[in-house]
């Protein structure tokens, strides 16, 4: 009967995983714990689990919740999206179990004793409204545009036509970490900055002219992705380290892993485990395995 049972659970889960990031962009674990069987279910741990923070990491999140929920009943893992900067200070201020960021955690973040779990990497795409005829940049020219010394597409090989300027407002994880790849931290002339992954894209899609960036695993074929210094924006790119703009998605603790309380560390185990990985996999990121 036990046999029985196991069998039906990983072939539920299996379903599950390969749904999982099927749906559109923009919404969106795991070792055995101690105890439990494979799969992401452990029976033994109970209470929730909050995370906040990256809204690019929504897809991933979603999915990863999905899978965990289903197979831990008591243990429930809710996902709030309201910012990197959010999801860090919430840890810090222990409102919240998991900070999910979209970029590094700073030196005075760590000095909070906060530990920086990283979950998958991700490029981070430049993108342009669809009539755009530019097909790529160059790193100096992407920084002299986001610094006001490029204002007309007709100087990067384009039309005869004002580029507007799009970006993420100040807490966003994909904001830091696209303005500390390129060295412009507080230097960006935005001409618009928009609160989530998904605004980013519609108002790039809706504005002649517009320049914005977004998570490569959130791209959608509303835009049109710019390579950069040739290289194109893919997972297989960010994996040689041949495309410049990437960065890490990272599940924020206070304290490390194993200090967190039983739900959290089943669920941090299941994320890394390669059940959990395998959903990350599915949502477009790149595994940490």
């Amino acid at each position: 009967m036990k046999k029985l049972l196991a069998i039906f659970l990983t072939a539920a889960l299996s379903v599950t995983m390969f749904a999982g990031c099927s749906s559109d962009s923009g919404n969106g674990d795991s070792s055995t714990a101690e105890g439990g069987s494979s799969a992401g279910q452990t029976e033994e741990v109970s209470g929730n689990i909050l995370l906040n923070g990256s809204t690019s990491m929504e897809n991933v999140v979603n999915a990863l919740n999905e899978v965990w929920n289903q197979n831990n009943p008591n243990a429930q893992a809710e996902g709030q999206y309201t910012g990197s900067g959010d999801g860090i200070k919430a840890v810090a201020d222990g409102t919240a179990d998991i900070g999910d960021s979209s970029r590094a955690l700073s030196d005075d973040e760590k000095a909070q004793g906060l530990v920086e779990n990283v979950i998958a990497l991700d490029g981070i795409a430049v993108v342009t409204d669809p009539n755009n005829t530019v097909s790529n940049l160059t790193k100096d020219q992407l920084v002299q545009i986001y610094t006001g010394q490029i204002t007309n597409w007709s100087e990067v090989g384009g039309a005869d036509q004002q580029i507007v300027v799009i970006g993420r407002e100040s807490n966003s994880g994909t904001r830091g970490a696209f303005e500390e790849l390129l060295e412009i931290e507080d230097q960006c002339q935005y001409a618009q900055e928009i609160n989530s992954t998904g605004g980013i894209l519609s108002t790039v899609q809706s504005t002649p002219g517009a320049i914005g960036y977004s998570s490569l695993a959130d791209l959608t074929d509303t835009v049109k992705a710019l390579s950069l210094d040739g290289v194109e924006p893919t997972v297989d790119n960010v994996k040689a380290g041949t495309y410049a703009l990437q960065r890490p998605f990272v599940m924020a603790t206070k304290g490390t892993i194993d200090e967190q309380e039983a739900q959290v560390k089943a669920y941090l185990e299941f994320v890394l485990s390669a059940e959990g990985q395998a959903i990350v996999a599915d949502c477009g990121l790149i595994t940490v395995e």
